[in-house]
């Protein structure tokens, strides 16, 4: 290099102009560590530890006040309610276990009508035995592949059947109820299609099940008072109330991972 092109240089300017080294030791920001209590509220049975003991304290509650004669409710028909109100929670929460649960309901509440003379009721609570089963392993396996199933909706070919069937079983299970003298003949029909309807959308894990069994519901409240089962009658109010959890907890699933129709 020339002369002429050194004195061009400016080494004392270059040099000012380098940025400084930082000497501080290069600091790494670990990542968050998971919060172990938020990641651990569903420690038993895929359910929290104050829903578990609410259910345990109501039902043994119950069940202490019938066995004891505290009150002038029978033993049946409170394993009916302790039974078939974790049933509907278990529901409400999509867990499993709903469904061994409820067959243990279909056999108390069986007992129960034929005292009450609901012979409809009754007889619902063997096609329930049918339907408990079948929903059970659909739940395990009737998902895409096989997979579990997820929340979805009504198809159109299911509310066409559902349409036609519900007001013709109803005509026909009336006449029967007619004939052999049941109690509350037409409600009593009226209430055991809707609640068939609402279990076979069930089995499917069809969002619009809910809407089957507030229909029922409202209808079985009046129909037990009149029948002297006032329990099952709050047992029903009860229902209704987990009914409408029911629509706002399965509509957040399916809009999270259900398969829309």
């Amino acid at each position: 290099m020339s002369s002429g092109n050194l004195k061009n240089v400016n080494f004392a300017g270059d040099i000012a102009n380098v940025a400084p080294v930082n000497s501080e030791p290069v600091t790494t920001i670990a990542a968050p560590v998971p919060d172990v209590p938020a990641l651990s509220k569903r420690k038993w049975f895929g359910l929290g530890l104050v829903e578990l003991a609410v259910m345990a304290g109501a039902s043994l509650a119950v069940l202490l006040a019938s066995y004891r004669a505290w009150w002038s409710i029978s033993v049946t028909e409170a394993w009916g309610f302790v039974t078939g109100g974790i049933c509907v929670w278990l529901v409400v929460r999509e867990h499993l276990w709903n469904w061994p649960i409820g067959l243990a309901n279909n056999v108390f509440f069986f007992i129960l009508f034929l005292q009450g003379r609901l012979f409809a009721d009754m007889g619902l609570q063997v096609i329930y035995l049918g339907l408990g089963a079948y929903g059970w392993l659909n739940w395990l396996f009737g998902g895409e592949n096989r997979a579990a199933l997820k929340v979805s909706r009504t198809t159109r070919a299911e509310w066409l059947a559902l349409t036609a069937a519900i007001p013709l079983v109803t005509w026909g299970l009336r006449e029967i109820l007619l004939a052999i003298n049941g109690a509350a003949p037409f409600w009593d029909s009226l209430t055991t299609v809707l609640s068939l309807a609402a279990q076979y959308l069930l089995c499917r894990k069809r969002l619009e099940n809910w809407f089957f069994w507030i229909a029922a519901d409202i209808i079985y409240i009046p129909l037990y008072l009149s029948r002297h089962l006032p329990l099952t009658a709050v047992l029903y109010a009860v229902f209704f109330a987990m009914c409408l959890v029911g629509v706002r907890e399965w509509n957040r699933s399916l809009r999270q991972g259900g398969d829309a129709n």
